[in-house]
């Protein structure tokens, strides 16, 4: 496939395109439960899935939102909702009530797919609690009075559960919805309409709706896979989140335009990843910095041979050069990549190649990818800078989202009139296009890859009893990069405590905002404007939590 032929493809034709190609070829393969079909059989499964969904009334244009890891079902899912133009709607599996009610709400999701529960967290009862007339009501024909928009609700698995549809169920239905019709439906598709949202966090406080197109992901799955290399013979371990962009796009997308393998993960172990590259024999693995450092340290990695690897890609935070030394010497993978975006971008904007010395692979994320402009602007005037200066990092190309779900104002104020994405995040870019990321614009932390904007935990902790204001940094660490610190001033008589702040947190939001670190204060250092000054927050954190792990 040729990144012309790509441009006017669907994700479902650049499926069938990979069938043709691959037919008999590996495209899912799971180790831990020798789970294994060929694209022949998997494009099987997304037919009678795609079929099913139809069957059940599921429109063109309508949010199918997934809450689940990476189960097999996940990726038919993801093209079947592809198949049927309907819009695959991602939710962290990190989330809890609260987010996921406001995903919901906000979306106007019309179907819902979940999984039983991650963690600490059960989805079905968590789902119960908040649309109790699932147990009620006849299936498929919800009537919810806080998402009135939602019709369905179904297992992602075989189970029965009560109001939900089984995934078996689904595909019983699918004679229900002729080969006519599917073809139907399936031609008057356009590469441009949405087909995937997926929320992040934003600076006005809540989550927004990245709207991405078939064109956006599809083409950026392309050159994501070309820079590696990739051809159908490749098999890639892909231990990272489906729900972001690291795993439908980064690595499905950019696999499945190959005709290559998935042999993936339901969740992050060092012991798994190690069994799927020696057993499969893969010759590509992804992950952020933290996985790989889980891999090298573990006590069995010398047990387990990665002489097939060659390639994959780290991303989510800087990788440290000596992580990048042993993982090139130690796991095989000469032609590692780094790669640099964000989902409004579909994800990446620069990506590293193989021939990269081993400087460029650490103290840059690599070049602007094919037919991707970029460049760096004075943040506040928007004036572009030459070589070596620091700006905001902006890009142009086919990769940029197509707005955010129902905010327009914050999707006009994301990509200017002239078409460049603002990326909020600040770097600098060498004579020879190498763009090396200095800092955040924006007041964004990034914690183990996971990206959390302190004004979406401000919004929640302003519900609290006894809060007056708050403020929310990150603070150094070693382990993860950055950890969430809160600085909060009480109201008068407030006696509140930092157990009652975490504990306020708890089930409510995703385990991973909640802030680690905790300090009560008279007041914020501000600017003559008024404005807090929340980098000399972060100046005074080490201060304020000396039980930091700075490294």
């Amino acid at each position: 496939m040729t990144a012309e032929q790509l441009k006017n493809l669907t994700l479902g034709q650049i499926l069938d395109e990979a069938v043709a190609t691959n037919p008999d070829g590996d495209a899912i393969v799971y180790v831990d439960r020798d789970f294994r079909l060929t694209y022949t059989e998997f494009a099987h499964v997304v037919d009678q899935l795609a079929r099913g969904l139809m069957a059940m009334g599921v429109q063109k244009g309508e949010k199918v939102a997934v809450w689940a890891t990476n189960i097999p079902y996940w990726v038919a899912l993801q093209f079947a909702t592809a198949k049927i133009g309907a819009v695959l709607l991602t939710i962290n599996t990190n989330y809890k009530r609260a987010e996921v009610a406001y995903v919901l709400e906000q979306s106007d999701t019309e179907t819902l797919f979940i999984i039983d529960g991650y963690q600490d967290t059960d989805y079905i009862q968590t789902i119960y609690d908040l649309v109790p007339e699932l147990k009620t009501q006849e299936r498929g024909h919800l009537a919810s009075e806080r998402f009135p928009f939602l019709k369905r609700v179904c297992f992602l698995g075989q189970e029965k559960h009560r109001g939900m549809y089984s995934v078996p169920e689904i595909m019983a239905l699918a004679p229900m919805a002729s080969a006519d019709q599917y073809a139907a439906r399936q031609a008057e598709l356009d590469p441009h309409d949405v087909v995937n949202m997926q929320y992040t966090s934003g600076t006005t406080g809540f989550p927004k709706g990245v709207m991405l197109t078939h064109y956006n992901i599809g083409n950026n799955g392309f050159w994501i896979g070309e820079n590696q290399r990739f051809t159908p013979k490749d098999r890639i371990c892909l231990p990272v989140p489906l729900f972001h962009c690291f795993g439908c796009v980064l690595g499905i997308m950019a696999i499945v335009t190959h005709a290559a393998t998935s042999v993936i993960l339901e969740k992050f172990d060092p012991v798994q990843v190690m069994a799927s590259v020696e057993q499969e024999r893969c010759t590509a693995l992804y992950g952020v910095p933290t996985m790989f450092i889980a891999v090298l340290d573990h006590k069995l990695f010398d047990k387990f041979d990665f002489s097939t690897l060659r390639t994959g890609i780290m991303a989510g935070s800087p990788c440290p050069v000596q992580v990048m030394r042993q993982v090139i010497e130690r796991m095989n993978m000469s032609e590692i990549t780094i790669c640099y975006g964000l989902t409004e971008n579909s994800p990446v904007m620069t990506q590293t190649l193989p021939d990269d010395d081993i400087r460029r692979r650490t103290e840059t994320v690599g070049r602007a990818m094919p037919e991707i402009e970029l460049k760096i602007v004075e943040p506040e005037s928007g004036v572009e800078l030459p070589a070596g200066q620091q700006g905001e990092v902006c890009c142009r190309g086919y990769s940029v989202m197509k707005g955010y779900y129902k905010m327009a104002e914050a999707t006009e104020k994301a990509i200017d009139k002239d078409g460049w994405l603002h990326s909020g995040d600040l770097g600098i870019m060498d004579a020879d296009g190498y763009l090396a990321i200095t800092g955040r614009y924006k007041d964004m932390i990034i914690r183990g890859g996971e990206n959390i904007y302190p004004r979406e935990i401000e919004e929640f902790l302003y519900r609290m009893e006894g809060i007056s204001d708050v403020q929310v940094v990150g603070v150094p660490s070693r382990k993860y990069g950055e950890e969430v610190g809160a600085f909060i001033i009480r109201k008068a008589g407030s006696d509140i405590t930092e157990t009652d702040v975490k504990d306020f947190c708890r089930g409510q939001i995703a385990r991973y905002k909640i802030p680690k670190y905790v300090a009560f204060v008279d007041g914020f250092p501000l600017t003559a404007s008024g404005k807090v000054q929340k980098y000399k927050l972060q100046e005074q954190s080490l201060e304020c939590f000396p039980e930091a792990d700075a490294g």
